[in-house]
């Protein structure tokens, strides 16, 4: 046993197995309890001497484990895992003496496991090769087998590739574990990976040349296709189980037995897999197998669906069937007024004419059900519906006066104590620092919202179970972050602004307590200028790691009794009397408030209105209650906010217009100076209170746009952050960066008035290219709609500017207005597209979308009204435009219901 703990210390990892081998089952018991203490006294040594012993303390532990249970704990643990190529062949031979059975279920432990690369496939399918037993079947074995069938596609030494289907037919695992494939919640990553499906050295058509030749079983691979293209989820793999689907050429007695599951993919599956099923289900309608109610029931999902090729061939297989079945017309035709709810004016029309064609003369009932239908239909149809049933609605009861449907004005929550107990400190620590903010998760805005407070209430306990339990906490810490490397080796390097996360924040704090860091490194830190970026990211950021350099230096010197920056509420505001009162404890105490902490404070503390606040402030006679007076009372935000000109197309003040090497504008607001900021902040600070003329350019910060604490850095000056952030929002909309939207929600609900700034954020945010932007967006305008904030007019205005610089796409904008819409608020989304229509309307060539754009329009008016909305310029001439396209009827369709501009006016 000695030998094998002298042969671990020096990392003499080969030499191991053969030690583990000469030991009896006792032997390895005590030599196990040995290993577990070295492992315990490794974590407190330097990386590189841990990383020294890994291979070899992983290879005795495993060895030494009697049970399967607690070796694949240990083989599984994160702390012995190194940079380095694992030594599982090592653990094999260390093993080698194990009963079959014990292999057995050591292999399936294992596999139930996370795996980190195809290395652990083939350790965990040699062990089940030893101990004769068939390989696991876990997801995530499933995985490591994909990876390491991607990764031997190349032939080593001769840089041959080696094709697919040829590696798949010789891998002897390919009959069990590719059917798997199919049954996973989402399939691995090197699965999706293909550009021509057709070929044998992708994975669709390998698998289905594997069926053809009978190593697969192709009957279960078309019903598992058939599950999952019904059962929905990721749109790659979706698109991969109908490829293969495709390429499985399905009988026509399988399409026949599956023709529920062609109806379920018609009504809700993405628009190609609802295509094919629509194809599948035409051909079992030419064969007689497809019933008119299955039809129907189909029908009616389909139609209201808003893709509209689909519509239109659904109208398509309606018309054919009624054409060759008159006496379906009773069934089908309120099918067919389903689509009279379509947004779509030709599709609209289509339907009626359908309804007009095969419309029985003699059915009373059918006729009255219908025309209680075509009642949805705007005034263009008005005419033809009349002619069709007579007068519509005229006995209906007349409504009451439009009412538009908001959200709830959300309101501030309070943010609870700091945790109590070590317990529930050392949980909420363990859970910040090892959650997936640390490598920078994009958050929604209840996420960020979340995560905020948890970081502030976090931070705070720290401060203060530091000074009363730091025994207990550190030793907590050291258990429940074992394993994580910045926690372990402390921070060998200067941390940077740009990068700098809450987790970050929580780890440099915890490794200070830990005693990972010196007293120097932290006077360094805590004197180091961070607010030197050139971006506002770099210097939102810049002011987190100047707390968490102060309060690393806080729990290691015991200065402070609790932090004075912690909000209130949970955008990061904070109430001025409860500030007061943190002053008054801290002059009781004796204690000195960090200058980082306390000017955080100040940047969070509710101004308007308190002036009780600020007289209480002024009584505590410290500079700082006099500081915070004077900050109330000035009632001034960070940084002034300029407006910009947006008649004019000439660089202002305050309004930067810049030209790329393609000659495309960029609308960005400016920052005035505020010397304040620079005179009594700290260094890391004073970027805030410097005046800023805004670059378009990206700053390539990793996780820019995934850090919750910005909008609580500022929390009561909305447009100040508007501004500085404001080319997130650009680039998410003119580039298409993915996620750039996310703080519009909790932008919204920060303090200060809704200028220029939140407005133009806001048009930038409802044109992003990516759908769960203009999500975010439609959320922060519903939110602001709903605080009596929003300014429609000056959001038109926005709006056309970005159009006009080709800098928002107007059929995305018209997909976000259409979502706005879709919740009720009608006026809210007509009165903004009611001031931006008149400058898409006077371009000499009508812009994409602009159809859909005035569709949206259309409906809001039918539906609100226009009582207090201004007649919109160029909507008379668009309308009475030659022929028939989309633009054209639904300006038709918006005219019908809104009034023209007067002659004069024109």
């Amino acid at each position: 046993m000695s030998d094998l703990l002298t042969a671990v210390r020096a990392g003499q990892h080969r030499d191991v197995p053969a030690l583990v081998l000469r030991l009896d089952r006792a032997g390895r018991r005590s030599a196990l309890a040995g290993l577990k203490e070295l492992r315990k006294e490794a974590r407190g040594w330097e990386w590189q001497r841990q990383d020294k012993i890994r291979k070899a303390l992983l290879v005795a532990g495993a060895g030494c484990n009697t049970g399967a249970a607690g070796c694949a704990t240990w083989i599984g643990g994160r702390d012995l895992r190194s940079w380095s190529r694992s030594p599982y062949s090592l653990i094999l031979v260390a093993l080698g003496d194990r009963d079959p059975a014990w292999l057995g279920d050591l292999a399936h432990r294992l596999a139930g496991r996370p795996m980190n690369s195809e290395a652990e496939y083939k350790f965990i399918s040699e062990l089940a090769r030893m101990a004769g037993c068939p390989i696991p079947t876990t997801d995530s074995l499933v995985e490591g087998w994909a990876e390491r069938i991607s990764t031997a596609r190349w032939h080593r030494g001769s840089g041959r590739r080696v094709p697919l289907v040829d590696l798949l037919r010789c891998d002897p695992h390919v009959a069990v574990l590719a059917p798997r494939l199919f049954e996973m919640p989402e399939l691995p990553s090197q699965i999706g990976w293909y550009d021509t499906p057709e070929s044998l050295d992708q994975w669709p058509a390998a698998l289905c040349a594997l069926a053809a030749e009978g190593v697969l079983d192709r009957s279960h691979l078309v019903e598992r296709c058939v599950a999952r293209l019904v059962r929905g989820g990721k749109t790659g793999d979706q698109r991969f189980f109908l490829t293969v689907l495709q390429q499985l050429n399905v009988t026509e007695d399988e399409e026949k037995n599956h023709l529920r599951d062609w109806m379920g993919m018609a009504a809700d599956g993405i628009s190609v897999v609802a295509s094919h099923a629509q194809d599948v289900l035409t051909r079992l309608d030419a064969r007689g197998e497809l019933s008119t109610g299955d039809l129907a029931e189909v029908s009616g999902s389909v139609l209201f669906r808003r893709e509209k090729k689909l519509v239109r061939a659904q109208l398509v297989l309606l018309g054919k069937v009624l054409s060759r079945d008159a006496t379906a017309a009773g069934e089908l035709l309120p099918v067919v007024a389903e689509a009279f709810g379509n947004e779509d004016i030709a599709l609209q029309e289509r339907a009626l004419k359908l309804i007009a064609r095969h419309l029985p003369a003699d059915d009373a009932l059918l006729r009255e059900e219908l025309s209680f239908s075509a009642a949805q239909l705007g005034p263009l149809h008005r005419e033809a519906v009349t002619a069709l049933f007579g007068a519509v609605g005229e006995d209906a009861p007349a409504d009451g006066p439009y009412e538009e449907l908001l959200p709830p004005v959300p309101v501030p929550s309070r943010l609870g104590p700091a945790p109590g107990t070590v317990a529930e400190l050392v949980e909420q620590v363990a859970a910040q620092v090892k959650s997936r903010s640390w490598q920078g998760s994009t958050p929604g805005a209840s996420a960020a919202a979340s995560g905020i407070s948890d970081f502030e209430s976090t931070l705070d306990g720290l401060v203060r179970l530091s000074r009363t339990d730091r025994a207990a906490l550190a030793e907590g810490l050291r258990e429940a972050l074992a394993g994580e490397w910045y926690i372990e080796h402390g921070i060998d390097r200067e941390p940077e602004p740009a990068y700098m996360t809450t987790a970050h924040a929580l780890a440099l704090v915890v490794g200070s307590l830990l005693g990972r860091l010196s007293y120097r490194s932290i006077t360094e830190g805590k004197s180091r200028w961070t607010g030197t970026g050139t971006c506002a990211h770099a210097a939102l950021n810049g002011v987190l790691l100047a707390r968490a350099w102060e309060a690393a230096g806080a729990v290691q010197a015991d200065l402070v009794p609790f932090l004075l920056a912690t909000p209130t509420w949970h955008t990061g505001s904070l109430d001025a009397a409860e500030l007061v009162e943190r002053l008054r404890t801290y002059r009781r105490l004796g204690a000195h408030p960090g200058p980082a902490d306390f000017s955080q404070a100040l940047l969070r503390v509710r101004r308007s209105g308190e002036w009780a606040a600020a007289e209480a402030a002024a009584s505590l006679g410290t500079p700082e209650g006099d500081r915070l007076a004077a900050w109330i009372r000035a009632d001034e935000p960070v940084a002034p906010v300029l407006r910009h000109g947006l008649t004019s197309d000439r660089p202002s003040a305050g309004n930067w217009w810049q030209r790329s090497a393609a000659g495309t504008r960029r609308v960005l607001l400016a920052t005035k100076e505020r010397l304040l900021i620079q005179q009594e902040f700290p260094r890391s600070f004073h970027w805030l209170g410097r005046p800023h003329t805004p670059q378009s350019r990206e700053c390539y910060h990793w996780g820019a746009d995934q850090c919750p604490h910005w909008t609580a850095t500022l929390p009561e000056d909305g447009e100040t952050l508007a501004a500085w952030l404001m080319p997130d929002l650009l680039h998410t909309a003119d580039e298409g960066r993915r996620g750039g939207a996310w703080f519009l929600p909790p932008l919204m609900e920060t303090g200060g008035a809704a200028g220029v700034a939140l407005h133009l954020a806001l048009a930038y945010g409802l044109g992003a290219r990516h759908a769960e932007d203009r999500i975010s967006a439609v959320d922060a305008l519903l939110v602001l709609a709903a605080q009596g904030r929003l300014d429609t007019v000056l959001l038109g205005r926005e709006l056309g500017v970005l159009v006009d610089h080709d800098l928002v796409k107007v059929n995305r904008l018209a997909d976000a207005a259409r979502t706005a819409a879709a919740t009720g608020a009608y006026r809210t989304v007509l009165g903004m597209l009611a001031v931006a229509l008149p400058t898409l309307l006077a371009y000499e060539k009508a812009p994409r979308g602009i159809g859909d754009l005035l569709a949206v329009a259309a409906e809001c008016a039918e539906r609100c009204g226009t009582e207090g909305i201004e007649p919109i310029v160029g909507l008379a001439a668009t309308a009475g435009r030659k022929g028939s396209s989309q633009t054209v009827r639904q300006a038709a369709r918006l005219l019908a219901v809104f009034p023209p501009v007067p002659a004069e006016a024109r």
